[in-house]
């Protein structure tokens, strides 16, 4: 079945082409090339921060900044467990052992109460997701963090452009994490960033993301690396995406707020949005009520050809952490799990689009005898 209404599709309407066949002009298409360093220099500058090191992914991007901290084994590192699995991966990735926290139920972020409660003397690191777009609340896990001298890890794969409290997430942490993968607010096919403002955070990063190469050594390797390089194609198209950031952003919102109107008299519960939060509305999640059958409604809307996804199953369920989770009950984060639906979000999404991916789920609800 062709579906009409994705969840996402990237919006592709800038300088990509150009750029791209600069690079194939040029023949610079591996990870050497001016557009690397301009698509680093571009991000440090929008959020804020003295250090963007552009690698192939936010996986990547996740297990640098961990290796950077010296996160390794015998550290634990508290996560939530509503997240993309790749946070909890990247951890084990480490050698370290991810200690899965609940959410609080409005925003679906990780509870800093839960954080607290999990913190051992093996505790080395906070890794903070900034689910959907939706900042978590970074003023009480800084706190956190400080009192007991943990590192803080911001995963922003899904917040570019999300401030908290008038700043760019990112930018709260020790070091921070972002995704470019082809579902997100601005994408490189594949592709992750790591920032921080910390030099020597920073040094650590360019050296293992390039197989521990040497700064003033040609061929010559010091540390046992990865080659968890950018392309200078992928970030030719990541600065052609990046010069329409504020733009992509405006549309989102504005989708958003358009799906909240449209479904002001249905019984579903959006993502809140916090007062200190500037959302970049990744994907607008809502939860279903407890009476519906979820995967009824998503099959329904799929015969409409309107593409939904649930939200992400919770990680300390999964066959992979089971052992690991044994006996843990994570009841916020389980609920949002079993309810949570996202919606099409991508930023070409008209208000028409909008109206008929609404009108598929009012008449999924009432096939259940809800509305």
């Amino acid at each position: 079945m062709t579906i009409k209404y994705p969840v996402y599709k990237p919006y592709l309407s800038g300088n990509e082409k150009k750029y791209v066949n600069e690079c194939l002009d040029s023949s610079w298409i591996s990870s050497q090339g001016e557009y690397v360093d301009k698509f680093e220099k571009a991000f440090a500058e929008y959020i804020g921060i003295k250090h963007a090191l552009s690698c192939s992914n936010g996986t990547t991007a996740l297990h640098l900044a961990l290796l950077a901290l010296q996160i390794g084994p015998g550290d634990e590192v508290i996560v939530p467990s509503l997240t993309y699995v790749a946070s909890a991966n990247a951890i084990v990735y480490a050698g370290a052992t991810p200690v899965f926290a609940d959410s609080e139920p409005e925003h679906f972020q990780i509870d800093p109460k839960d954080i607290e409660a999990k913190i051992t003397s093996k505790t080395k690191a906070i890794l903070v997701v900034h689910l959907y777009g939706h900042a978590a609340n970074m003023d009480a896990i800084t706190n956190i963090a400080k009192k007991h001298n943990l590192f803080v890890i911001e995963d922003c794969a899904e917040a570019i452009g999300t401030k908290y409290n008038h700043q760019f997430v990112g930018t709260l942490g020790d070091v921070a994490t972002f995704s470019f993968f082809g579902n997100k607010t601005i994408t490189t096919g594949e592709g992750g960033m790591v920032v921080t403002s910390n030099k020597e955070l920073a040094e650590k990063i360019f050296k293992l993301k390039g197989q521990g190469v040497s700064r003033t050594k040609r061929y010559f390797h010091d540390v046992i690396g990865y080659n968890y390089r950018m392309t200078n194609i992928a970030a030719a198209i990541g600065l052609a995406q990046f010069e329409r950031l504020d733009e992509i952003l405006a549309m989102k919102r504005e989708i958003a707020a358009r799906y909240r109107e449209l479904m002001a008299d249905l019984p579903v519960s959006f993502q809140a949005l916090g007062e200190t939060t500037v959302s970049s509305e990744w994907l607008v999640s809502l939860l279903l009520p407890a009476a519906a059958n979820r995967d009824a409604v998503m099959e329904a809307m799929q015969d409409r050809k309107v593409e939904t996804r649930p939200v992400f199953y919770c990680a300390h369920q999964m066959p992979a952490y089971a052992e690991m989770a044994r006996g843990l009950s994570l009841p916020v984060a389980e609920e949002i799990s079993a309810r949570g639906m996202s919606l099409p979000s991508y930023p070409g999404l008209t208000m028409r689009d909008q109206v008929r991916v609404v009108s598929a789920l009012r008449d999924a609800l009432a096939a259940q005898g809800i509305s």
